[in-house]
């Protein structure tokens, strides 16, 4: 079982970027040319890799290696953004890992690419990567090269000694459960599982029982095994339940207009534990969006508009407006939701004024909306 921490502080001590692995102070994957550059990095790598996982980090600076952490990204359906642009897609893991000299709310990413033995090209013309595009690594740099072209890179022998030098031991686990339960959430209710005599999953957040159910808020759960955050929430609500072969987190989102807001399910992540030592992670979207009256929508999306435009002009705004501010991200989703098309990227557009607020918790709340949207749009029903 490899420690995620200490395969990604392998791959910084290997100095640069190489044929095997790209680092990256963060992904924007909100505009076509995010998702683009996304896409053909894991294009790249994956062709230059055919026999051994290859990898990039997120959160760090590229000149000094100096670990900056990113958001926490839950985003399980990343594989389908890349199965979007790319034909014969590796598959992709995406993973959130706390280092602990960073936020409790900024971790490192880790995407794992793995071995594919097939060549991925571009399947559709995406920003200005043209059809059928094919990309390889040289050096630290993704370049187009020929589909043709061999794939004879010898990477194999040095990647398997960086993961064999990641491997976990009892001694980082039980500093793990340590750390995670006495010092990082010494003042939340917390708790741990031990799953098929090898797994520890930690959980903390503040508790509260309604109707006779419990509920957890500023919630952080850890797989300690590997150092993987599994949940992250400044802001939601869920509730968890396990048995001795499954843990399940179930999320809840609270949405609302003119300050009536409800709680609504979001998404189920369960963690199936096998005896083989191996563990399977099942993602299900339950969201089912509030629907209102579009006349109250068209006054209430008006004059959020409104307000965005004070923002952008710099106006002076009164106490009411700095409350409605507050909840302009969730509101313009639940217009978008509404059937408010342009309502998603004026959300986006809004992103720099609202991260350039003094008060953060509006920017918190952007990230949130955000990351609901996006569940939505790569989830496989949609």
């Amino acid at each position: 079982m490899i420690n995620k921490r200490l395969l990604i502080k392998n791959l910084l001590a290997h100095n640069d970027e190489s044929s095997f692995y790209d680092k990256k102070r963060q992904l924007n994957l909100h505009t076509k040319e995010g998702k683009a550059k996304f896409a053909k990095h894991i294009c790249a790598l994956s062709n230059s890799n055919p026999s051994n996982n290859s990898y990039i980090v997120v959160g760090v600076e590229d000149k000094d290696n100096t670990i900056v952490g990113t958001d926490f990204y839950d985003d399980s359906r990343i594989q389908n953004l890349v199965n979007a642009y790319l034909d014969n897609p590796p598959r992709i893991q995406y993973e959130n890992v706390p280092f602990p000299n960073l936020p409790k709310d900024k971790v490192v990413g880790l995407v794992t690419i793995r071995p594919n033995n097939k060549i991925s090209y571009f399947k559709k013309p995406v920003y200005n990567i043209p059809y059928g595009a094919v990309f390889m690594r040289r050096g630290s740099n993704s370049v187009p090269v020929e589909k043709s072209e061999e794939m004879n890179y010898q990477n194999t022998a040095i990647v398997i000694d960086i993961e064999n030098s990641s491997r976990n031991s009892i001694g980082h686990t039980l500093e793990g459960v340590i750390d995670f339960l006495n010092t990082r959430h010494k003042d939340m209710a917390s708790g741990y599982k031990v799953f098929k005599e090898l797994f520890i999953v930690c959980w903390a957040g503040i508790k509260k029982t309604v109707k006779g159910k419990t509920y957890y808020s500023r919630v952080d759960i850890e797989l300690i095994n590997e150092q993987v955050k599994l949940f992250y929430s400044a802001l939601d609500e869920v509730s968890i339940e396990y048995d001795d072969n499954r843990f399940s987190i179930t999320e809840y989102i609270a949405l609302g207009l003119n300050d009536k807001t409800s709680f609504y399910p979001l998404e189920q992540v369960s963690i199936h534990f096998h005896d083989n030592g191996y563990y399977k992670i099942e993602t299900t979207l339950l969201f089912d969006p509030p629907q209102y009256n579009r006349k109250m929508m068209h006054h209430i999306y008006n004059a959020n508009l409104a307000l965005i435009g004070k923002l952008e002009k710099g106006v002076t705004l009164s106490e009411r407006e700095l409350k409605d501010l507050q909840n302009l991200p969730h509101t313009l989703m639940v217009c978008y939701l509404n059937g408010f098309d342009d309502a998603k990227q004026k959300l986006i557009d809004t992103k720099p004024l609202l991260k350039a607020l003094p008060d953060n918790q509006a920017y918190v709340s952007f990230k949130e909306a955000m990351r609901v949207l996006r569940k939505m749009k790569y989830d496989k029903s949609q």
